[in-house]
């Protein structure tokens, strides 16, 4: 049989090149050809294949859609599909994702949010709805997965290769998150859902909720004759995180002979409250095969309050003295700690979000078997951040009691003290600045520091325009033919604004309003005990603090402004030919894309402030081919090799630059500078890829993948030597200010040579019923990857990539019949360098641990009667409290991050007809 199959996003697109319907979530799975067969064999073939339906449900169902979405496409991808109509399997998107073959995901306050796609993390993926590339609620590129509510999506598609008509590509993947096509639809559908949800850990803080809540309704029809489609979803939720954390400063050799001792510690409570509401729609109008109109629209409202209480306390890096150390292999595990001044920290972060994603497209005939399509879509982010510190103790800087603190080291764990003060009185603890931090910029005087206000802002927006013209065509082995152009303009800003908190009327010391007292805090597992505990924002809001501005440079460094006008040309061949006796399908194209960026930042020069905006033009061919071979029934072969580009960071981009003339030494009255640099050029690399796929039985597979990537550039902090001239003013230039010239070195990000990622990834499918009948009912689905990396800089010890983890495993073992549901879940990753959110609200990255996260779930749904359609499921996320853990230095005894989040109850009904 020769059809003419296209890629199987096309489903999704409404293209009428192909005529592949899948649709996913227990509905039909159906294979037709819209365009006339060349035999009477062949039509025949294509008739049998229209009339060929399958309805698969559930676990065993949506797995079984995802394999064979794998097994149609001509690249390599992966995919996850729903288990029912506004039922994915997991609660995260970005969980779901993780449990297939070269995926991770990096927990963000015990959610999954950030994805790494073999080896390279968030930014060098990029994430499409409905094939449209989307903005980020983040600082740069990652796009944060806990935006899109898993109770919207059909489906999620990730390509692990690219193809030229595929727009908006990552470096080394491309994440399509899919909606409900409601023309695709057999009939109405009405799916409503309903879940509760409770952490083990309880309510950490005074104030806080330890349940939560998750409500979903999706509506389908067709109306007119099947002509128009309408399909609406909205998603809300309240969902509550708890964690014990343990953050340590460092670990200095301030210990007896050098040894390692901790530097201080910030430890917390915090309580994360976490409401998003989305809402999707779609309208599809096809009169016609020869027209065809689709309208997206998808918006996310997002808010998160963040509680933290805790006691920050300065140790070897402080005034405090050690006594009684005790020493195991140079580092120092237990001992105590005189004149310790501790800072209490009843802290807040607030985070708002919106999301907006709108789309048109329009599929129409042109003359001469030519079809068009035309694509506008836009995209919008505004994210709020408010960063609010508070502190407190027993007196202003020198004055008040100190603790004795005595301290145990625990194997990977947090540490356990055992003060002498008592935290929790409310007698002894006052507003203040413990630590005398803080300092008058005008007149060099202290003036308090009792907290910090920090509340930078984002702004993305994308909107894009694209024009696509395809025929089917037969020329040789080539069956299909496709060009096009796409046009995009991205504009992302960052703002920052930092004040500084203090005591109304100038005071040193206050007491704590008897009206905002709380319930105190429990430090227990830290040894600590009770803490005094008050709502900070109530504080400010009742007049306790003034606000005094911060406009030092590295505040100013924060604001930031990109613009990107990118131009993609590019041009596609379909194959669909034989090799011998060999089926061969594929594609082979070519993009050309353009790039216009421009940079607004600030710049300090020898003194003086000036703002400027720089541009940077540059041009890239991204050749792609990708060819699979049905090499033996149901065992393909697949073929592919592209160059493919990431953009740089937007805060590598960013025009923040500082220049000034050294003092002393070598170097001396030479220009020296760091910061952003507008003029970097994209992450490049030259990919290969192999992969062997046997399908069986249905939902089974067999699959060994391996792929090398050629890191063409990478990006990196390297100093250089860079003429400073340009930026100098006369008088500058001139002999008497730089004896030296106007040459000298400049540090910050560069492109530089880069290194290479390769990988093996295995991934089976087994149904039980394939091995013994006894098992039927059962199943499994494993997945490995290995990965290995090198990047070398210019001197020293190759690097570590963020997001590379050498090792990850998954395995999920289910069992279904009659209705009933059960899964047990485990993903495993290897060590891996990851980022986090730190000083300032800024990003710094961190040595993670490995871990194992395993979750559970079973379910029952009705098959008959009057309460056929409805389900109800229990799950367990986090079975076994997995920490999260993150050192220093590449010693895991430094522990530098420990949070534990405890386990996550969800109890669900769901309801379909």
């Amino acid at each position: 049989m020769n059809v003419n199959l296209r890629l199987a996003r096309t489903w999704l697109y409404g293209s009428a090149a192909t005529g592949l319907a899948l649709i996913v979530g227990g509905a039909n799975i159906a294979y037709a050809q819209t365009t006339p067969p060349a035999t009477t064999e062949e039509a025949e073939e294509d008739q049998q294949a229209t009339l060929d339906t399958i309805t698969v449900t559930g676990i065993r169902g949506g797995l079984e859609n995802s394999i064979n979405l794998k097994r149609l496409e001509d690249g390599i991808v992966e995919a996850v599909t729903a288990e029912d109509i506004g039922k994915l399997p997991d609660v995260s998107i970005a969980e779901s994702l993780a449990r297939l073959p070269g995926l991770a995901v990096q927990r963000i306050d015990g959610r999954g949010q950030q994805l790494s796609i073999r080896g390279l993390g968030p930014d060098f993926t990029t994430a499409l709805l409905n094939g449209r590339e989307q903005v980020t609620v983040g600082d740069n590129r990652g796009v944060e997965f806990d935006q899109y509510p898993s109770e919207l999506l059909s489906g999620v598609v990730v390509y692990k290769t690219p193809e030229a008509s595929l727009l908006g590509q990552g470096l080394m993947g491309t994440v399509d998150l899919r909606t409900l096509r409601p023309l695709s639809q057999d009939g109405r559908v009405f799916a409503v859902g309903a879940r509760y949800e409770q952490n083990d850990k309880g309510a950490l803080n005074a104030g806080s909720d330890d349940t939560g809540y998750r409500l979903n309704a999706l509506y389908a029809d067709q109306f007119a004759n099947d002509t128009i489609g309408v399909a609406i979803g909205v998603a809300t939720m309240s969902t509550p995180t708890q964690s014990e954390r343990f953050n340590a400063w460092g670990y200095p050799n301030a210990g007896p002979n050098g040894a390692l001792l901790i530097g201080g510690s910030k430890p917390y409570v915090q309580t994360n409250e976490l409401e998003r509401t989305g809402v999707i729609g779609t309208f599809e109008y096809e009169p016609s095969t020869a027209f065809k109109l689709t309208v997206d629209a998808f918006v996310s409202d997002f808010e998160e309050e963040q509680i933290l209480r805790g006691i920050e306390l300065p140790l070897a890096w402080s005034s405090a003295s050690l006594v009684n150390p005790t020493v195991e292999n140079g580092f120092v595990t237990r001992g105590t700690f005189n004149g310790v001044k501790g800072v209490i920290r009843n802290d807040v972060n607030l985070r708002t979000a919106e999301l907006l994603s709108l789309g048109a497209r329009a599929d129409f005939d042109i003359a001469n078997g030519w079809r068009g399509v035309v694509d506008l879509s836009h995209s919008s982010a505004d994210r709020t951040d408010v960063v609010l510190e508070t502190y407190a103790g027993t007196g202003y800087g020198p004055n008040g009691a100190t603790d004795n603190l005595g301290f145990r080291m625990q194997d990977g764990g947090p540490v356990v003290f055992s003060p002498t003060l008592n935290y929790g009185d409310y007698n002894t603890i006052f507003l203040t600045s413990p630590q005398g931090w803080g300092t008058d910029a005008g007149a060099g005087r202290p003036f308090g520091q009792a907290g910090y206000y920090n509340a930078p802002t984002t702004e993305d927006t994308l909107s894009a325009l694209r024009f696509e013209a395809n025929k089917a065509i037969n020329l040789g082995p080539f069956s299909d033919v496709s060009v096009g152009i796409n046009f995009s303009n991205r504009e992302k800003s960052k703002d920052a604004f930092e004040r500084f908190l203090v005591l109304r009327n100038g005071a040193e010391t206050l007491p704590i309003p008897a009206g905002l007292r709380l319930a105190p805090t429990n430090l227990a597992y830290l040894g600590l005990g009770p803490m005094v505990s008050y709502d900070p924002l109530a504080m400010l809001n009742a007049g306790v603090y003034d606000l005094r501005p911060n406009e030092v440079q590295d505040v100013i460094f924060k604001r930031w402004s990109i613009e990107e006008d990118v131009a993609t040309l590019f041009g596609q061949l379909d194959i669909d030919s034989n090799i011998g006796t060999i089926p061969v399908r594929g594609n082979v194209g070519l993009q050309f894309v353009r790039t216009e960026q421009s940079s607004t930042g600030t710049q300090f020069i020898g003194g003086q402030i000036r703002n400027g905006t720089f541009s940077k033009e540059f041009d890239e061919w991204l050749p792609s081919l990708a060819l699979s071979f049905d090499v033996l029934d149901n065992t393909k072969l697949r073929f592919a090799a592209a160059r493919t580009l990431a953009r740089a960071r937007m805060d590598q981009l960013a025009a923040n630059q500082n220049f000034g003339q050294t003092n002393g030494g070598q170097r001396d009255q030479l220009w020296q500078g760091g910061g952003g640099n507008p003029d970097l050029e994209p992450y490049v690399a030259n990919g290969v890829d192999l992969s062997l796929e046997h399908y069986f039985a249905g939902s089974g597979i067999l699959s060994a993948a391996v792929f090398y990537k050629d890191l063409d550039t990478w990006i990196r902090n390297e100093e250089r030597p860079f003429d400073f001239g340009p930026f100098l003013t006369e008088q500058q230039r001139s002999a008497a200010q730089s004896p030296r010239g106007t040459v000298g070195f400049l540090n910050g990000p560069q492109n530089l040579n880069g290194g290479y990622i390769q990988g093996l990834e295995l991934a089976a499918s087994i149904p039980g019923d394939v091995l013994s009948p006894a098992l039927s009912g059962f199943g499994v689905f494993a997945s490995g990857t290995w990965l290995e990396s090198e990047i070398k800089p210019v001197s020293g010890p190759p690097i570590a990539i963020e997001g590379l983890s050498d090792q990850i495993i998954n395995v999920q073992v289910f069992y279904e019949r009659d209705g009933f549901q059960a899964r047990l879940s485990q993903r495993y990753r290897d060590d891996f360098l990851g980022e986090v959110t730190g000083f300032g609200a800024g990003r710094e990255t961190r040595d993670i641990e490995a871990e194992t996260v395993v979750d559970g779930q079973i379910g029952y749904t009705f098959q008959g009667g009057s309460f056929e359609g409805l389900s109800v499921l229990f799950q367990a996320n986090n079975i076994t409290d997995e920490p999260f853990v993150a050192y220093l230095n590449g010693d895991t005894r430094q522990v530098r991050e420990h949070q534990s989040y405890g386990r996550t109850f969800l109890f669900g009904v769901s309801w379909k007809r």
